[in-house]
């Protein structure tokens, strides 16, 4: 079909109407194929070397499926319309004692308080300790690392995502990622331990309204010399918050504080 007039192009466009990718949001998210437990609110499919976000209600529950086996979703939260409190890397390894996220661990913020947790985990293979990759590393590797290359670090893609929720390069912490397992060994080097294989997924829980960022790219540790990425499944339902009597809200003096702190913010707020 000619493009070359507008007349044409438009034509062009609009018979892409209905047609679906294999990477691509599905809108409505009432509209994903596969079964969901719960009503979808967020259903997506993010290439290697893209990116996505959104803003997520209290008490959804987010699941991210790595479909075949090398993705790797570097991630961000910040409470919605407060956007500087957001997820603080930092301490969510040293107030849960814990270098290693999984099921019933919490992502926390620098408040002491709750925003999101992992109610379920099939991968073990995460990293709350490197970050993403940065513009000038994967320059220096893969030859490019700008946005629209073949090679966009995750820096420069979460900076595109924060754009479009009003926030700025300035408010990119260290972001978590999942996917691609970190250890610390004994000489206090980390090591790179790979992917646990296609289907491996993990769930989140949203403890308070949320701005979500993903980039989905390779691990700033993969020792492999290819920019090596596959598609990140994203699918979100709506579901309840943890509350009281909840074991996950029990499970640690830390944990159980760090909720007392969210139930007290929100409470004062006519959150919860």
């Amino acid at each position: 079909m000619a493009t070359a007039t507008t007349h044409g192009a438009r034509d062009h466009a609009r018979a892409q109407h209905g047609t679906r990718t294999a990477t691509m949001p599905v809108v409505p998210a009432s509209d994903w194929p596969a079964a969901a437990p719960g009503a979808p609110v967020w259903a997506e499919t993010v290439a290697g070397g893209n990116y996505t976000h959104r803003v997520l209600a209290r008490g959804t529950e987010l699941r991210l499926t790595d479909l075949a086996g090398d993705a790797c979703a570097h991630l961000l939260l910040y409470v919605d319309g407060r956007p500087w409190e957001r997820l603080n890397a930092a301490d969510t390894v040293k107030v849960q004692w814990n270098a290693y996220l999984g099921a019933d661990r919490l992502l926390l913020s620098d408040q002491g308080r709750v925003l999101a947790s992992v109610v379920a985990d099939s991968s073990g293979r995460h990293d709350a300790l490197c970050g993403t990759s940065t513009l000038v590393r994967n320059t220096a590797r893969y030859g490019d690392g700008t946005p629209q290359s073949p090679s966009p670090a995750g820096r420069e893609l979460l900076k595109l995502a924060a754009a479009k929720n009003g926030l700025g390069p300035r408010d990119l912490p260290p972001s978590l990622s999942f996917f691609q397992g970190v250890e610390v060994r004994e000489d206090g080097a980390l090591g790179f331990t790979g992917s646990a294989g296609p289907g491996a997924a993990v769930t989140l829980r949203t403890e308070q309204d949320l701005t979500v960022l993903i980039a989905n790219v390779p691990h700033p540790l993969d020792p492999r010399p290819g920019y090596v990425c596959t598609p990140l499944e994203v699918l979100a339902w709506r579901a309840r918050p943890t509350a009281p009597g909840d074991p996950l809200w029990d499970s640690t003096p830390e944990g159980h504080r760090a909720f007392l702190n969210t139930l007290d913010h929100l409470t004062a707020r006519g959150l919860a």
